[in-house]
């Protein structure tokens, strides 16, 4: 958590430089073109504090009033950070609509250029490296301000490239034009981040972990294991938690239960991700017994006819595969 915070504060702090930065570029050129990336850079500034504060919560243990701590509030800091480049998007687009109908004096482009480029440089570089130290931690937080940060990259190459363009073609409205073309991708990007961190909120399910831990409970599946059911899967932060029903054999007793239960919570987290279980044992029942493929059973109703591979539409149902 210590390096968390260090890059976050280190993002903040190179945050507030960037953008004093762009703010003298737009002052020295007038530009609406470089006001697009200016105000944005103020999101960055506010979304890197946030995030800074939202790791510390994120790093306090659980408690009677957060027992499955506090990890959500990184997804609240990224619902933020999207809310806040939305504002920014509408602000630009709206100011640029103006620039079209009453256009001002642009002048310094090619200095304005370079200010910008060189801001874009150093926010691609340490969007790359968030990128990574986000996946490898892991904290959606830093993975979230380093993609802003790309995002921030690519709006300040084509600024540049706008920022010639106008210079060499003498043509005005092209700044408040490419001003709302700009602010519509930043827009787009905040939409992203919001929906992304809504989802999360709303518990809903991530269905490509759900689809791993699938692909590996089908290939390591012991006979012992007759079916899976009620499977749901929610992130808090970056703590998986899997709920599940797992069937077995009713004459099992409870050490041998736990044992089954045991290899299953060891076998995803080695092989998936690191992942709090609760697995509810389910005694089976003679429907079973047609897909169960427990050899030398005491208690067989009937021989197996068929062989249930493990799917998502089956393992998420509240019941056992037969019904």
């Amino acid at each position: 958590m210590k390096e968390q915070k260090r890059i976050i504060l280190f993002a903040l702090i190179t945050g507030i430089i960037l953008m004093l930065a762009k703010f003298g570029a737009y002052f020295l050129t007038g530009s609406n073109f470089v006001l697009t990336d200016a105000a944005e850079s103020i999101v960055n500034v506010l979304a890197s504090s946030f995030a800074f504060f939202s790791i510390y919560l994120a790093a306090m243990p659980r408690d009677e009033n957060h027992p499955y701590g506090h990890g959500k509030v990184e997804y609240f800091s990224v619902f933020i950070e999207g809310s806040l480049i939305g504002i920014a998007a509408i602000t630009i687009i709206i100011k640029s609509v103006y620039g079209l109908i009453y256009p001002n004096a642009i002048h310094d482009l090619v200095t304005g250029a370079l200010i910008i480029g060189a801001t874009g440089i150093v926010n691609g570089a340490l969007g790359f490296y968030m990128i990574r130290k986000g996946k490898a931690l892991p904290s959606v937080t830093i993975d979230a301000d380093g993609r802003h940060l790309l995002t921030d990259m690519v709006t300040s190459i084509g600024l540049v490239a706008g920022l010639l363009l106008i210079y060499f073609t003498k043509i005005l409205w092209l700044d408040s034009a490419l001003s709302i073309a700009v602010g519509l991708y930043i827009l787009y990007n905040g939409y992203k981040l919001v929906r992304k961190s809504v989802a999360v909120l709303m518990d809903e399910a991530d269905f490509t972990v759900v689809n791993e831990v699938i692909n590996v409970l089908n290939e390591k599946r012991r006979d012992s294991w007759i079916d899976i059911h009620n499977f749901r899967a929610q992130k808090y932060g970056n703590e998986l938690h899997i709920d599940c029903h797992l069937t077995l054999p009713n004459y099992f007793d409870l050490i041998k239960v736990h044992e089954e239960v045991k290899r299953v919570d060891e076998l995803i987290n080695r092989e998936v991700t690191q992942t709090e279980l609760f697995i509810h044992a389910d005694p089976c029942i003679p429907e079973c017994c047609h897909y169960c493929s427990m050899p030398d059973c005491p208690i067989r109703s009937e021989p197996k006819t068929e062989d249930i591979a493990w799917t998502l539409d089956k393992i998420i149902r509240n019941k056992k595969h037969f019904e």
